[in-house]
């Protein structure tokens, strides 16, 4: 059903890598993710060393037990990973292009040996600790705060009640306090809607401290470090969201990130998670397009199938058509990432593009199929309900909107 067969344009090792992970989700994933998104349960300590054997975690960094595959092939991996569900690609890409690519990209040698070969094997689980309650698309707002041990005293403050109304991808936060004595770092703040949160070993924290923005290592068990799931979603059930609370959590010198400062260390882990989602968009978006081809071929009214009336078929032939502008924009974008010439514009053009793309397919795809669209005994639903979050996070469609127009335009319109 690809018309401008868009995977003759992949090399064999990326072939290979689409092949194995179709392989490894049908076997293992598909016959078990309707029952996962209907007991909203996801079980990453199973998953994560089986993802781990396969080199799916931090696939695309190097070196410290990392494949160091190439942009595309990694790209192809999230298009299969999220056409079984968009909760499995959340998952290796926290884990691979947030909370591993920030050590990767900006922690110590002593940082990287401690944690990244045991995150590539999938035997330590990380999440990523940026949004805040009430500082979604702001988080060069964030009220979560680290000081210096002994620089000013003072009782923590009063806990705000979290802002549910956002949707998942972010984190939230608090004002500040401080303790006494050495060089000890206390952050104080809480972070909202966090992938993996409450089962990582160990969350990378973004916190405002008196010299800018920067990132810390906080292991989970750390005294005053709590994470706790949030229930009752519709989408992305099958995937572990949390708040994660800091109450005077005391860490030591040397759990600061030392290769960054200001919103550009988060935000450079940002753009390579939106662009694993432009990839994943388009497997989520192909999964309900064959769901919706087969049930048209077979499901028949008025003496044939319905897919041979021209309103069904209209309807496919625009699903084929979006889907393969959305393939050939993320195999674009993956070859300048390749090349090293991509831009967080480009990422942005093709993260708001693909996931609007795929989500008018689910959307489409479930008129075809009509009341059976709505069960779990077809992907459609589940992918729809999912896609309504991964227009929102790591980036509203807002966002990426006023990205472009900066771009286009030379002017800031976010401020």
């Amino acid at each position: 059903m690809d018309v401008l067969r868009v995977d003759d344009r992949l090399t064999d090792e990326e072939r290979m890598v689409r092949d194995t992970v179709r392989a490894f989700t049908a076997e293992k994933i598909a016959p078990r993710m309707a029952g996962w998104f209907e007991d909203g349960t996801f079980p990453a300590r199973e998953l994560a060393p089986e993802l781990g054997r396969l080199g799916l975690l931090g696939m695309h960094l190097r070196g410290y037990g990392c494949a160091g595959m190439s942009a595309v092939a990694y790209g192809v991996a999230c298009r299969e990973l999220e056409a079984a569900d968009s909760g499995l690609r959340s998952f290796v890409s926290v884990q691979g292009s947030l909370a591993m690519a920030a050590i990767h990209k900006y922690g110590s040698e002593e940082q990287k040996n401690e944690w990244l070969p045991r995150m590539a094997a999938g035997e330590a689980i990380g999440c990523f600790g940026l949004t805040e309650p009430d500082r979604g698309s702001d988080p060069g707002d964030m009220l979560t705060r680290a000081r210096r041990s002994g620089s000013r005293g003072g009782a923590p403050a009063e806990r705000r009640e979290p802002d549910r109304r956002a949707l998942p991808g972010g984190v939230g936060g608090r004002p500040p306090t401080a303790t006494r004595d050495g060089g000890d770092w206390v952050l104080n703040g809480t972070k909202m809607w966090i992938t993996n949160g409450s089962v990582a070993d160990v969350a990378v924290v973004w916190a405002r401290t008196d010299d800018g923005i920067r990132g810390f290592l906080v292991p989970a068990g750390t005294p005053g470090f709590t994470a706790s799931d949030i229930h009752r979603k519709l989408s992305l059930r099958a995937s572990v969201t949390s708040e994660l609370v800091l109450d005077d959590v005391r860490l030591p010198a040397d759990a600061m990130l030392p290769g960054v400062k200001g919103l550009k260390g988060p935000l450079g882990c940002l753009s390579e998670a939106r662009y694993g989602i432009l990839w994943g968009a388009v497997g989520a978006g192909r999964s309900c397009y064959e769901a919706a081809v087969d049930y048209a071929r077979t499901r028949e009214q008025f003496g044939k199938p319905i897919g041979a009336f021209q309103l069904t078929q209209e309807k496919l032939a625009w699903m084929e058509v979006a889907l393969g502008q959305a393939g050939l924009v993320a195999l674009h974008i993956g070859r300048l990432k390749d090349e090293g010439e991509v831009t967080p514009q480009q990422v942005s053009f093709g993260k708001l593009a693909n996931v609007r793309a795929a989500l008018d397919v689910a959307r489409q795809a479930r008129t075809i199929l009509g009341a059976n669209g709505i069960t779990l005994e077809y992907p459609v639903i589940r992918h729809m309900n999912n896609l309504e979050s991964v227009l929102t996070y790591e980036g509203t469609q807002e966002v990426h909107l006023l990205t472009l127009g900066k771009a286009v335009t030379g002017l800031d319109a976010f401020r």
